[in-house]
């Protein structure tokens, strides 16, 4: 069966300075007035309430809104969190006030492998919406129709070995046959425990020092996507 490859996003197909320098402060000034406007749909109230909920005890808005912003500050992976900033970015790219980056190598290569027949699929820590809308509004275009499949921590955090058994199952895929991209050694043990193979993204532009030898914990590395082999059946890289 031909290999299918699951990326992660930031300081993988993205730098990490766009997610750090841009997306989440934006989220973090606009979060105010969002939760004013909008705080009272169904779903952006499931997911303030869920906050209040895991705090115990009876916030208001106002106090929730801090509470995220300091997720925020502190780059907590919480899903509440995550659907929220989603639902703000989809405002921003909308209105064009940023482009998301992507790499040129990985713009190139996902383009090339999907043309290949190559199935491809995303785990992200960022919500499912805010995958979508990242890769639809890249400066490289829009990329979205490229992936088959969107995972975000619904499914279970990154460094959780179960995540990527449950990715497996719901990809319907023996976990062999996926291919798992990330910048994190800590994600990409989980996923080889889980039986899945890895590769570590290590750039330059995001990791100034190679990690090289004990450092990459085994996985095979490469700077670019442009140095990742991909075969169309297993056995790749």
């Amino acid at each position: 069966m031909t290999t299918l490859i699951l990326t992660d996003i930031e300081g993988t197909t993205s730098s990490i300075s766009f997610v750090k320098d841009v997306l989440f402060p934006y989220a973090r000034r606009a979060l105010p007035g969002f939760v004013r406007a909008r705080g009272q749909e169904p779903e952006v109230r499931r997911w303030l309430d869920a906050v209040a909920t895991e705090h115990g005890t009876v916030c208001s808005d106002d106090m929730i809104v801090e509470l995220l912003q300091g997720m925020i500050d502190e780059d907590r992976k919480h899903t509440a969190l995550k659907a929220l900033q989603g639902m703000i970015w989809q405002d921003g790219y909308r209105n064009a006030d940023f482009a998301a980056h992507i790499y040129p190598d990985a713009a190139e290569r996902l383009r090339a492998w999907h043309a290949a027949g190559i199935p491809l699929a995303v785990y992200s820590s960022g919500s499912v919406p805010a995958q979508r809308m990242f890769f639809g509004h890249t400066d490289a275009g829009d990329l979205s129709p490229l992936f088959e499949a969107w995972f975000d921590t619904e499914v279970g955090h990154k460094r959780d070995a179960a995540s990527y058994r449950e990715i497996a199952r719901r990809l319907n895929r023996a976990p062999g046959e996926i291919l798992f991209l990330s910048d994190v050694v800590e994600e990409l043990d989980a996923a080889r425990e889980a039986g899945l193979r890895s590769a570590l993204i290590d750039r330059r532009e995001d990791y100034p020092a190679p990690r090289e030898g004990e450092a990459a914990h085994g996985h095979p590395r490469v700077e670019s996507f442009q140095e990742l082999a991909i075969a169309s059946e297993a056995g790749a890289l």
